[in-house]
């Protein structure tokens, strides 16, 4: 079943959506109504070109990585130990997510257009959306961004203008969040490149269960 939303700042529940995910469309990206979705695992994701309203997901089979159980292969070690690139958080969220978008602008079905990186800056803003970034130097030439909620991390995007610049920033936000009582960072859909680093499918009760878990004073989940 596929809901139209309204004005209101609601959702109805998402388990009665389709298969793929998709539950509902229609409202908007106000900060509010994205931070309410991003609680309940629920996330905007539609052609800009092809629909003048936001399409809703929330897949019931969640594909994550644990921070602590993030795969690190022997060439990315090698890679990580000569220290070419500098990794950073929040350094150029302009700069990532404008990235990420131009580098699929011109694919079908691209949905990183205005409207969401409009909505995503203002998240950023307000402090609930963040970038991790890698430098050469002076260069952004990688990164991801996403929404930062509680213990977890929302993943929405990541490039590279270098062979595994994504990759360094994948692991270095898994590493922080480990560091700091992080539980987890939701990849929504399954690549074999996120695969390869650790993703696996948790159901949405379990994924629930570990997103509402507040942190402490200290950064830790309870």
């Amino acid at each position: 079943m596929i809901f139209a939303l309204d004005e209101e700042i609601a959702f109805p529940d998402p388990r009665l959506g389709e298969p793929d995910g998709l539950f509902a469309v229609g409202g908007d990206l106000s900060t509010d109504r994205l931070l309410l979705a991003y609680s309940y695992g629920i996330f905007p994701w539609y052609s800009f070109r092809d629909s003048d309203e936001p399409m809703w997901y929330c897949p019931m089979d969640r594909f994550v990585i644990f921070p602590e159980e993030i795969h690190i292969s022997h060439s990315m070690r090698t890679l990580i130990n000569k220290r070419r690139y500098r990794l950073s958080i929040n350094e150029d969220f302009d700069g990532v997510i404008s990235q990420c978008s131009k580098l699929r602008i011109e694919h079908e079905g691209a949905w990183l257009g205005e409207h969401i990186i409009e909505a995503y800056t203002e998240l950023h803003h307000q402090g609930f959306a963040a970038s991790v970034e890698a430098w050469d130097g002076d260069r952004l030439v990688g990164g991801l961004y996403g929404v930062s909620i509680g213990n977890s991390f929302f993943g929405e995007s990541m490039f590279s203008l270098v062979p595994s610049a994504s990759k360094l920033a994948l692991i270095h936000l898994a590493t922080v969040m480990a560091d700091n009582g992080g539980r987890l960072i939701d990849c929504q859909f399954e690549t074999p490149h996120l695969k390869s680093m650790g993703g696996r499918y948790i159901p949405y009760s379990e994924y629930l269960e570990i997103i509402m878990q507040p942190l402490d004073g200290n950064g830790n989940s309870n």
